[in-house]
Parts: C-alpha cells; sequence; structure tokens
C-alpha cells in the first residue's frame, strides 16, 4: 500500500467518524472534504470542487426546483388525493402505496428524480394524516433506489453493464431491457414488506415543533381548543336555526368553521352568526371532544371517525390557525369585530381572544379590540397570506408563522408541461440528465411558474454541499488506486471459492464500496475484477456482472446516495437513523437478489 492510499484511508476514515457521531453537520463533512483533499495533494485543486458542477448535484438542484414548482401549481394535491383515499386512515397502506408507486415510476427514470417530484406529495399526505413524515419518506427513498433494479436503463451502473461485459476481447451476450425485472420487483416487493413489519420498530418518530404543525401547537396553548369534529346534522332537527340562536359556542365553547348544505357541494369556510343549520347540512367544529360529545347527546347530531367532506378544505395544507396581534397603528383599535364587520373583511374566523390577563372564548364580536390584543384565527392559509402581503401598515400583526402558502394553480399545466418536456428531452433524445432537468426548473420560472427566489429556496443547499462533497472522496478513492488496491486483495483472499461464495463476496463488496464511491466508479472497477475471478471460480461471469450492477444500488447504511441525500432534512434523519434500518435493508437486498439469481438465473 502506497502513502496516497494510506492517506486516502485515513481520509475515509475521518469522514465515516464524523458522519457516526455528528460532531459536524453532514454537509460541513463534504466541505471538510473539499478543502482536505487537495490541501492533502491526493486530488487537484481543480478537482476539489467538480461536485459542485457535476451531473448528479445540477440533476438534483434541477429536479428539486421542477418539484416545488409541480406543488406550488397544487398538481401534487392532485397526486396525493388519490393516495390518501386509497389509504384511508392507514399508515401501512400509505407507505405501501407511495413506496410501490415510486419504486415502478424510478424504474424508468433516474431515482433521485422520482424521489424529488414525489417527496412534496409525501409530504403533504403526511401532514393531512397526521403521520410523521420520517415515516414515510424513508420508505419512498429506499424504495426509489431499489426501483432503479427493475429494469436495464432505471439506474446508471446496470446501464453501463453491456458496454462492461467484455472477456478475453469478445463481448459477452447482452442483457435485455427486462432481463433483471424479476429480481428488482423481489427486491422491491421485499422492501416494501420489510417497512410494514418493522417500521415501527426501525423508523424514527419526529415529534418536533415542525412536523407537528403550528396548528396543533396553538390548540395546546388554548386550553379550551382540541382538535376539529366533522358533524352530520340529524334528518329530524327543528331547523333551520341560526348559528346565533344555537347559542353552541356559548353553551358548548364551539367554533363552527365550516358549514356544507344538504345536496350542495359548495363549502362555507367563514360561517356568520346569521347563517342557518337545517337538517342534513354537515359542519365542522373546533374544540374538546367532551364538549362536542355532550351537543351531540343534546342535538342528537352525528360524530363521524374523521373528517370526510373537509378532508381537502380542512387540511393541515389547506387551512389552520394563526396567532395575530393588533397593531399600534390598527383601525381595529376601540371598535368591536362586529363593528368592522370582520369576518366579512378578512374570511377568517375568530376562535379565542388573549386580552389583559385573560383568554376569551365567547362573545367575541362584542369585545373592543386594544393595540397588543392576542386574536387567535382560524381558516384558509390563503386568507392569512394575503393579509400578511398587505402594506404596511397593517391592522393585524402575525405572532406565529403561517404553513401554507399560496397556490398557482393557473400554472398548473405550465408546470406539467416542462416537466413533460423535461423527460421527454432524456427519454427520446437522450439529452444529459442535468441539461435536460435544468431546462425544465428554468421553463418553470421564465412562465412564472416560480419565480427565481422561489426556486432558490426551494433547493436543500445541505444536500447538494454533501454530495458535492462527496464526489471528490470518491475521485481520490479511485486516483490513488486505493479502490483496486482494496478489490484485488478481497479477491485474492477467497482462493478458490465456490460459484455462490464468490458472488456472495462480490455482492458485499460492492455494496460496501457503493457507500464511498459513486456507484459508477464502483460498476466500472469491479466488473471486470469480477468477471475474470467467476471465470477461475466456474461460475457465470455475466451473473456476477450483473450482481455487481445491481449491489451498486444497495447504499442504505449512510446518507451518501443521492436520494438518503435528498430525504434527510425535510424527514429530520441522522446518520444513525440511516445505520439502524440500512443495515437490515443492505443484508436482505444481498439475500433476495442472490437468492433469486441462484434459484431462477443459474450460477454456473
Amino acid at each position: 500500500m502506497t502513502p496516497e492510499m494510506m492517506l486516502t484511508m485515513i481520509m475515509l476514515t475521518f469522514a465515516v467518524v464524523l458522519f457516526v457521531f455528528e460532531w459536524v453537520r453532514v454537509d460541513v463533512v463534504g466541505i471538510i472534504m473539499m478543502v482536505m483533499l487537495p490541501l492533502t495533494g491526493l486530488i487537484a485543486p481543480k478537482e476539489a470542487f467538480v461536485g459542485l458542477s457535476s451531473n448528479a448535484v445540477c440533476s438534483i438542484i434541477a429536479v428539486i426546483i421542477i418539484g416545488a414548482g409541480l406543488d406550488k401549481t397544487g398538481v401534487m394535491n392532485q397526486v396525493a388525493g388519490p393516495i390518501i383515499k386509497l389509504a384511508g386512515n392507514s399508515e401501512s397502506r400509505v407507505i405501501a402505496l407511495i413506496s410501490g408507486a415510486v419504486g415502478i415510476i424510478s424504474s424508468m427514470m433516474q431515482n433521485i428524480g422520482a424521489a424529488a417530484l414525489f417527496m412534496p406529495a409525501t409530504q403533504r399526505i403526511a401532514k393531512r394524516m397526521e403521520i410523521p413524515v420520517s415515516r414515510i419518506l424513508m420508505p419512498m427513498g429506499f424504495c426509489a433506489i431499489i426501483g432503479g433494479t427493475v429494469t436495464l436503463v432505471g439506474a446508471s451502473p446496470t446501464i453501463l453493464l453491456n458496454d462492461l461485459m467484455t472477456l478475453g476481447g469478445k463481448k459477452l451476450a447482452p442483457f435485455g431491457l427486462f432481463t433483471q425485472t424479476p429480481i428488482g420487483i423481489c427486491l422491491l416487493v421485499a422492501a416494501i414488506a420489510y417497512f410494514l413489519l418493522f417500521g415501527k420498530y426501525i423508523l424514527p418518530a419526529a415529534k418536533g415543533e415542525a412536523d407537528r404543525g403550528v396548528t396543533a401547537a396553538l390548540m395546546e396553548e388554548y386550553k379550551a381548543l382540541g382538535n376539529t369534529y366533522e358533524l352530520q346534522v340529524s334528518d329530524d332537527f327543528n331547523g333551520p336555526q341560526s348559528l346565533h340562536d344555537l347559542h353552541l359556542r356559548s353553551k358548548f365553547l364551539l367554533t363552527v368553521v365550516a358549514i356544507r348544505r344538504a345536496g350542495e357541494k359548495s363549502i362555507n369556510l367563514t360561517p356568520r352568526s346569521h347563517n342557518e343549520i337545517q337538517a342534513g347540512d354537515i359542519i365542522a367544529v373546533v374544540g374538546k371532544e367532551k364538549s362536542v360529545l355532550a351537543m351531540v347527546k343534546e342535538l342528537g347530531w352525528t360524530l363521524k371517525d374523521g373528517l370526510e367532506v373537509f378532508a381537502e378544505s380542512l387540511a393541515r395544507t389547506s387551512a389552520g390557525m394563526a396567532e395575530t396581534v393588533v397593531s399600534p397603528r390598527s383601525e381595529l383599535i376601540g371598535k368591536t369585530m362586529s363593528q368592522v364587520g370582520f369576518k366579512e373583511m378578512y374570511n377568517l374566523n375568530p376562535v379565542a381572544l388573549f386580552k389583559g390577563n385573560r383568554i376569551y372564548y365567547t362573545g367575541l364580536t362584542q369585545i373592543a379590540l386594544g393595540m397588543g390584543d392576542a386574536l387567535l384565527l382560524q381558516g384558509p392559509w390563503e386568507r392569512f397570506h394575503m393579509i400578511k402581503n398587505q402594506p404596511q401598515p397593517r391592522a393585524l400583526t402575525f405572532a406565529t408563522p403561517l404553513e401554507g402558502e399560496i397556490l398557482r394553480p393557473q400554472k398548473a399545466k405550465l408546470a406539467v408541461m416542462w416537466l413533460g418536456l423535461s423527460l421527454l428531452q432524456i427519454i427520446v433524445f437522450k439529452i444529459q440528465l442535468s441539461v435536460a432537468l435544468m431546462s425544465g426548473a428554468l421553463g418553470m420560472v421564465i412562465t412564472g411558474v416560480l419565480s427565481i427566489d422561489e426556486a432558490y429556496r426551494s433547493v436543500d443547499w445541505m444536500t447538494v454541499f454533501l454530495l458535492a462533497g462527496l464526489i471528490p472522496l470518491g475521485l481520490a478513492f479511485e486516483k490513488t488506486g486505493t479502490a483496486a488496491f482494496i478489490a484485488t486483495k478481497v479477491l485474492g483472499l477467497l482462493g478458490h471459492p465456490t460459484p455462490i461464495v464468490l458472488l456472495i463476496a462480490v455482492g458485499v463488496m460492492t455494496s460496501c464500496f457503493t457507500l464511498f464511491i459513486s456507484n459508477v466508479g464502483a460498476t466500472v472497477l469491479l466488473v471486470p475484477l469480477c468477471m475474470n475471478m467467476a471465470v477461475m471460480a466456474g461460475a457465470d461471469p455475466r451473473m456476477a456482472a450483473l450482481v455487481v450492477g445491481l449491489s451498486a444500488s444497495n447504499t442504505f447504511v449512510l446518507p451518501t446516495h443521492q436520494v438518503n441525500a435528498l430525504i434527510m432534512r425535510p424527514g429530520g434523519y441522522r446518520t444513525i437513523d440511516y445505520a439502524k434500518a440500512g443495515c437490515v435493508m443492505t443484508v436482505l437486498f444481498l439475500a433476495v437478489e442472490l437468492t433469486v439469481i441462484y434459484f431462477f438465473y443459474g450460477i454456473h
């Protein structure tokens, strides 16, 4: 082993230690590698930052922007809707449906693209169903990686296989597009089953403020509030009666936040006191469960198990609560909400008023407002954003962040068009991935789907710098001959193995290599070595090459794969979370892969 190889191993060990113990953030580890590698002379200075302009990193930036554009226009709401309907309230069905869909899509396009496009929809589904997003993103990410093994064009390593399969100067029989499909499908099914059976033990359940949401935090802060409930007015209800006459707020401390008339599709999201309730109507109220049950008992209405009619309009991504403060120069000072026509002006529901040292839940519209009074409001996020975007001085100042955003559904067709053009360039015209995707991202900015500032904000720069720093580390691994040295030594230690032992060793070695160097680099390096070893061991060299190509996607233990890095921040994952779920997944991957090859493909 040369001094350069030893230094490379030291740098690799140093990076792994930083990943595991998390003394610094993972993107800082990437920057450290970009600085240290040229200082130690392992790579040239111009190679240190090649990762920032690499095809992989530029593709990730572009596909995140495209995904943000699809999300901003509401396209991902249309994707999320059918999945939620099929899944019901089952977390397991959500995981299976999302992971299966992403895996299938990933079989025909780059896995990073499939994961990035589905991530906004996955986050919306998690919020609407009140499931920690960390319990869905990792299965989705792992299945996006595995989906690349379903077809020959699903991942870069298998695309290269036919070009690398040369033995003794002769080309071996090439693999077809679907040669590996049975293996890939078995891997995908095994991964989904793994998360369904053991997900609750291995997946973290993030419970931070960002995951719970501001509305949930406010409901805890205001003790008289509990949750949002949907009720069906009984057919024998003695109506119509106005909300004022029913006295729901004064008797039960309940706020009616939505009404849908019997036989109608339109929904009133800011009910007024004069609005009438009649038989067959469906309403949504905010309050304590015991108060709702008391009301149901007295009025004979039906309490539903969850939000059904209002599942979309009152979903966490569509509506919620925010705390506002009456500003110093507000026109509301000294006036009641009834006098200024508050609901007509803002189209929001007042839920509580904090004035002095007291919280008021009833009679809100008759209390004169003063500077510094805090109003808890409920309604569509779009309305909140419109108030926040008003010029200063504003009547109300927001004391809590807003979860939702103003969507641009009128731009949805443009967003889908730019995605389609990007895919057309990749599939039909064979344009390089980064160029094709960046053209789609640029198109979205030019046509107003996203502003350029929104595009910049959508990119997770932690992911960018993590991958940009690992690319030169992989380059040093190959350039110094360290990777070839380790591979040769490992294969030499095997002596004269049986075909199955050789393939196991090849699979394990490829899985380890692809954690630290690019999967393409690992494939290019190992395919020729392993094919020659297979001939010596009496094994089929084509199967040895296939094991290398497939095992190059077996990268789950560290957040070094593009997809793992992509979901790290949105999922709130730590390196230990990948190790916990990825170790078993890695062993399962190899076991399923080699078992299917052994029994259905033949290894001799």
